[in-house]
């Protein structure tokens, strides 16, 4: 495959794959194709094209047409993928399936746009300095453990598992409030810092359980990355003031 980007072009359109899937074990004209499918001969032509072009189909001259055949030696391994997504499927036969505990989990996505660099925003969440200003609160961030206390009394703890500046950063963590509806365990999130023309976007991959976790989890990361937000730009210049925000009482829901 000598251009990548060219064979995966190719293969991105649904009609491409199917024709490869058509000529994978022997040659047909460009009119065999076209007839298969719901779309002029001149279309399926361009597409034949593409797929010449990308090194996936051989043309034979017959006469006055052309017969078509795909290349296989170019598209080992891929086979499987031509006919439809439904070709991907698992063998059902493998031993090592039997001893493994697998299970798809809810993800609640949040994100933001601030206008600091990516470097200065990745570091808002791991210079307990600066962290602690755009928070509003002390937070504590010592051999990869972190910990606050909002100005309500909910405590916040957990530890950063995996920190690669200035993108990534796979965190582990829970809360001590008995007013949460979250069970008791740690929770993983994982925050992500892109670079962005105007700045940075946050985004933030946070894996839940139930629908009630899901439901706190989009506000509590809505309250954080709007704090950021607002408060990352001044926090981040240590000679600008940011004071602690004041303790205050926790609003309860009334019965």
């Amino acid at each position: 495959m000598r251009d990548i980007q060219k064979v995966m072009a190719a293969l991105a359109s649904p009609v491409r794959r199917e024709i490869l899937d058509m000529i994978w074990d022997g040659e047909l004209s460009a009119g065999e194709i076209a007839a298969v499918f719901p779309v002029t001969k001149p279309t399926i032509s361009q597409h034949l094209t593409v797929l010449r072009e990308a090194g996936l189909v051989t043309a034979t001259a017959v006469g006055t047409s052309r017969r078509y055949r795909a290349r296989q030696e170019a598209l080992r391994g891929l086979h499987a993928a031509l006919g439809s997504p439904g070709k991907w499927v698992n063998a059902g036969d493998l031993p090592e399936r039997a001893s493994s505990d697998v299970r798809t989990t809810p993800v609640v996505v949040a994100s933001t746009l601030v206008a600091t660099s990516q470097a200065v925003t990745f570091a808002a969440f791991t210079d307990p300095a600066v962290y602690s200003r755009w928070l509003g609160v002390p937070v504590s961030i010592e051999d990869g453990r972190f910990a606050c206390t909002l100005e309500w009394g909910t405590t916040v703890r957990g530890r950063y598992e995996i920190v690669c500046p200035p993108e990534l950063i796979v965190m582990r963590w829970d809360f001590d409030d008995d007013n949460i509806p979250v069970p008791g365990g740690e929770m993983t999130g994982y925050l992500r810092v892109h670079p962005h023309p105007d700045g940075a976007r946050v985004e933030v991959h946070q894996l839940v359980e139930t629908a009630a976790e899901a439901d706190f989890m989009q506000g509590a990361w809505a309250f954080v990355l709007g704090r950021l937000q607002a408060g990352v730009v001044q926090a981040s210049d240590p000679g600008q003031p940011m004071p602690n925000r004041p303790a205050r009482p926790k609003q309860r829901d009334s019965a």
